[in-house]
C-alpha cells in the first residue's frame, strides 16, 4: 500500500484536526491538491479534507475540540478549520444531483466512492488517511504515475457538467501532464464538441483559470492545442499564441509572469474581454504600448521601471523573433539610475505655461537621446 511521508501530515495541528473529526467515528481523509502534489513531490499549498460527517456534525466536532470553525462554505458542505494559524478545508462527501454547465446541485453522501466520481480528473481523486495510507477509489495513481491528465468516466459528461474543466484540463496538462505522452484524444474530442458551452462561464472565472494556466512553467504546448481546438479563439478573439514559445525561451533565469505571457497572446480586446485586476490590467496594458513601441529598454527602465522595462524587452524581442539584447541589463540599470537634471524652476520666469511645459520636454527628449549624459549646463546651452 502507499504511504504518504510528509512533513504536513504529520504536523501537530493537523494531526489534531483529524483526530477531532474521527473522534465519534467520522472519516477524514486529506484528498486533492495536497495528496497529488505530495505523491508526485511537488509543493503543498493548501489542505483539503474530506468527511462523511455533515457541516453541522463538523462544527460541533471542532467545538468540542477547541478548534476554530469557520463556516466558509457550508450550504456546499466546506468548513474551515484553523489550527496553529493552518486552515484545513473540511468537505462533506458530496454527490452531484443536477448540473448545468456552471454549477451543480449537490446532495451529501457517505460513500467516499460517490465523492470520487463526482470530481474532474483521476489524478484529483486520490485519497490519504491521516496515517498516510492512500486510499484510490477509481484507481487514479496509475495515471498520476504517468503524469497522464484524464477525465474521470466520460469526458464529455464531466466537461457538460462544469465548462470550466475544458480550461482546467490545459491548467492541469501544463503543470501536471507528461509532454511526451501528450493530450488524451477522448479529452480534446469533447472538449471540440462542446466549446460553445464556453459562453456560458463567468469572465471572472475564465480569466482565473487563464492566468493559472499560463503560469505554468511551459504552457506554450497546452496553448497552442487550445489554438487548434478553438479553444483559444473562442475566450480571446483575435489572439494569436505564435511569440508565447519563444518569450518563455527568452524569460530563461526570469520568474514566468501570466501578464507578460498573456500579453504575447493579445487579442481584440484583452482589458473587456477579461476580468483583471486594475493593477493587471494597467500592467497589461503598460506592457502592450511599450513591447510594440519605438522606446528604448533604457527609456522605459527611466520612465517606468527596471521590472516593466525588462518585461517589455522580452516580449518586444518575442513578438519581433529577436534575441534579447546582451546590454539589455546595463540598459536597464542606466536608465532605472537616471535622473532628469532640469526641474521647471530652472527655465522660468523666463518661461512658463505652454511654452514651459514644451521646453521641459524637449529637453528631456534631447537628455535621453545623448544616453542621459548631458548635464544641466548643456541642457540649458540648448536653450540660448
Amino acid at each position: 500500500m502507499t504511504q504518504l511521508k510528509q512533513p504536513w501530515l504529520a504536523d501537530a495541528g493537523t494531526q489534531s484536526v483529524c483526530a477531532a473529526l474521527t473522534a465519534r467515528g467520522a472519516q477524514a481523509l486529506f484528498v486533492g491538491g495536497c495528496v497529488r502534489n505530495a505523491l508526485m513531490g511537488v509543493p503543498v499549498s493548501d489542505l483539503d479534507i474530506a468527511t462523511d460527517a455533515t457541516p453541522q456534525e463538523v462544527m460541533a466536532l471542532a467545538r468540542a475540540a477547541g478548534i476554530k470553525a469557520i463556516p466558509t462554505g457550508i450550504d456546499h458542505g466546506t468548513v474551515t478549520l484553523v489550527k496553529n494559524h493552518i486552515p484545513h478545508e473540511v468537505t462533506t462527501f458530496r454527490k452531484d444531483v443536477a448540473t448545468d454547465g456552471r454549477r451543480a446541485v449537490v446532495a451529501f453522501s457517505k460513500d467516499i466512492a460517490e465523492d470520487a466520481a463526482r470530481r474532474d480528473f483521476t489524478m484529483n481523486a486520490i485519497y490519504a488517511h491521516p496515517d498516510g495510507s492512500v486510499v484510490d477509489p477509481l484507481g487514479g495513481m496509475a495515471d498520476l504515475l504517468a503524469r497522464r491528465v484524464r477525465f474521470i468516466g466520460t469526458a464529455q459528461n464531466r466537461i457538460r457538467e462544469d465548462y470550466l474543466r475544458t480550461l482546467r484540463y490545459f491548467r492541469f496538462h501544463s503543470w501536471y501532464g507528461d509532454a511526451d505522452i501528450g493530450f488524451d484524444p477522448e479529452a480534446l474530442a469533447a472538449i471540440a464538441a462542446n466549446l460553445e458551452g464556453l459562453s456560458q462561464l463567468s469572465l471572472e472565472r475564465i480569466t482565473t483559470e487563464l492566468l493559472k494556466l499560463l503560469a505554468a512553467p511551459d504552457p506554450a504546448p497546452s496553448v497552442a492545442v487550445m489554438r487548434q481546438i478553438g479553444v483559444l479563439g473562442q475566450i480571446l478573439p483575435g489572439s494569436d499564441d505564435r511569440a508565447l514559445a519563444p518569450l518563455i525561451h527568452l524569460e530563461a533565469a526570469n520568474a514566468a509572469d501570466s501578464i507578460r505571457r498573456l500579453a504575447a497572446l493579445g487579442g481584440e480586446d484583452l482589458l473587456t474581454g477579461l476580468r483583471l485586476s486594475k493593477q493587471d490590467a494597467r500592467k497589461l496594458q503598460n506592457l502592450r504600448e511599450a513591447a510594440t513601441g519605438t522606446m528604448s529598454a533604457a527609456e522605459l527602465a527611466y520612465r517606468f521601471d527596471a521590472e516593466v522595462a525588462r518585461s517589455a524587452a522580452l516580449l518586444r524581442a518575442a513578438l519581433l523573433e529577436q534575441p534579447v539584447s546582451p546590454d539589455l541589463e546595463t540598459d536597464l540599470a542606466r536608465g532605472a539610475a537616471a535622473v532628469f537634471p532640469i526641474v521647471a524652476a530652472d527655465l522660468m520666469p523666463e518661461l512658463s505655461g505652454a511654452a514651459l511645459g514644451a521646453a521641459l520636454k524637449q529637453l528631456e527628449k534631447s537628455w535621453i537621446s545623448s544616453g542621459f549624459c548631458l548635464t544641466k549646463a548643456e541642457l540649458l546651452d540648448q536653450l540660448k
